[in-house]
């Protein structure tokens, strides 16, 4: 889908409502911000990491980021692959228990707002010392995975390590490279590979709604621009080697009968039925033989009866939560739209979770005893995780509500074309490619996936409310 940019056309709009409404915190407390400032400033201890500084480590993250949690390396290995993924390692920096930790745990994740991300960790950290920023050497966590031919692991590595990136890319300048036959050594096989991987979730029954993705976008004039990032292949690529690591995580945590999952149960058969009914009613073709993975995996996302389908499958995917555990197995171990175990340890510059979750598996790998602070603190990470999920969510709403009634607010009364998402008694959601909103839609017998012409009846910038009516 290509790209849209709208521009508000307002030099006086920022969020600060946003984070007042929210309560978002504005700097760190200064004991936390001096021991960060202190962890910096003494480096870390490389005595007992493996130097894999001569490791061609590359990065692939959104324009402009800084905090850089992964660098991998993909590599044909005879007739499979061998992968090398560094992650930024956090506990060479953040004491547990200390000042740190506390606020760290306080915040739960990086809230990502249009005019300035509110860090999980001090820039000095996330954006400085702890980033695989290119050129740099840095802790990390290292994973090596020996893969087979079709992209399975059969040997899987984890340990502290220094490494070195040697580039800092982004996913579109990726992209473009593969596309003309000119990709960087380190990730020639990111394809290949990524594709296996990819179809072996199909396999799995792993569930990928592809939706659109609103981007709110500085236009370098003060104000704001809408846009639908597209999602290339590189993005599903990039995002299996994530999913490997964490299903591996997961694996090395259930053996060991410790740890942090990321849990999500199984959709029921009715969740399943009511998406079939859903998909005659829109005229999708769906055999019987076919599992919901593989349908959802075959649809192309530029029709308008698959995203009216794909927003009907989020059904399949609710519950989601985190899963602390240790010594007893719990009863869910699996994620559906993974279709597997799975836990998070790939973001830990922006996670909290994820620091938790590596130094479990580190020290199971290396034959210790999980340390008691880290047993201890396991039990508070689902409380932590999900209350700190629930207003991430509510934040990046709040965010795009607000810039599409900027957008739209000297428009009322024009016609837009749409297409109805999800239709109910009292009207629909619809999409409007241009400019791309997401809104409600009043009416009667509002037919899911098809095209409709609308007409805005209301944009209200205080209340952050669209409202549209059927033409």
């Amino acid at each position: 889908m290509a790209s849209v940019v709208i521009r508000t056309g307002r030099a006086d709009l920022d969020f600060t409502g946003i984070r007042r409404e929210f309560a978002l915190p504005e700097e760190f407390p200064a004991d936390a911000l001096a021991e960060a400032r202190r962890a910096v400033s003494a480096g870390f201890d490389g005595a007992d990491r493996e130097d894999a500084t001569d490791l061609p480590l590359v990065t692939i993250d959104p324009p402009g980021a800084k905090d850089l949690d992964q660098a991998l390396l993909v590599q044909r290995a005879g007739r499979g692959f061998r992968v090398h993924y560094a992650i930024a390692d956090l506990g060479a920096f953040v004491p547990p228990d200390g000042a740190l930790d506390a606020e760290v745990r306080r915040r739960g994740q990086t809230l990502y707002l249009p005019d300035g991300n509110v860090p999980l960790h001090p820039t000095e950290l996330s954006e400085g010392a702890a980033s695989l920023l290119p050129g740099q050497i840095r802790p990390a966590v290292l994973w090596t995975f020996e893969c087979d031919a079709d992209g399975e692991p059969v040997d899987v590595r984890v340990r502290r390590a220094v490494v070195r990136s040697t580039a800092q890319f982004e996913y579109e300048g990726v992209q473009a490279a593969f596309d003309g036959g000119a990709a960087h050594p380190s990730v020639a096989a990111l394809p290949e590979f990524g594709a296996l991987r990819r179809e072996r979730a199909v396999d799995r029954g792993a569930v990928e709604l592809q939706l659109p993705e609103q981007e709110i976008v500085p236009n370098g004039d003060g104000d704001w621009k809408l846009a639908v990032r597209p999602r290339a292949a590189v993005d599903s690529w990039n995002a299996e080697i994530s999913l490997l690591t964490g299903m591996s995580a997961a694996k090395i945590m259930l053996e060991a009968r410790v740890g942090v999952l990321r849990t999500l149960p199984d959709a029921d058969g009715e969740a399943v039925s009511a998406l079939r009914r859903s998909a005659h009613a829109l005229g999708v073709p769906w055999p019987a033989e076919v599992t919901p993975s593989r349908l959802l995996a075959g649809l192309d996302p530029s029709r308008p009866e698959s995203l009216a389908l794909f927003v009907d499958a989020t059904k399949l995917l609710r519950g989601a939560g985190y899963t602390a555990f240790d010594g007893e197995i719990p009863a869910v171990t699996t994620h559906a739209g993974v279709a597997a175990p799975y836990t998070h340890v790939t973001a830990p510059l922006r996670r909290l979770v994820d620091r938790f979750a590596a130094e479990v598996c580190l020290a199971v790998t290396a034959g210790r005893e999980v340390p008691d602070w880290l047993r201890a603190a396991l039990p508070r990470l689902p409380g932590l995780m999900g209350g700190s999920d629930a207003l991430a969510a509510k934040v990046e709403r709040a965010c795009l509500d607000q810039v599409e009634a900027w957008v739209l607010a000297d428009r009322v009364g024009h016609r837009f074309e749409a297409v109805v998402l999800r239709a109910d008694a009292n009207g629909a959601d619809v999409f409007t490619p241009q400019p791309p909103v997401m809104g409600r839609c009043t009416g009667e017998n509002l037919p899911e996936g098809e095209r409709i012409a609308v007409r805005l009846v209301e944009a209200d910038p205080e209340r952050r409310k669209v409202v549209f009516e059927r033409v």
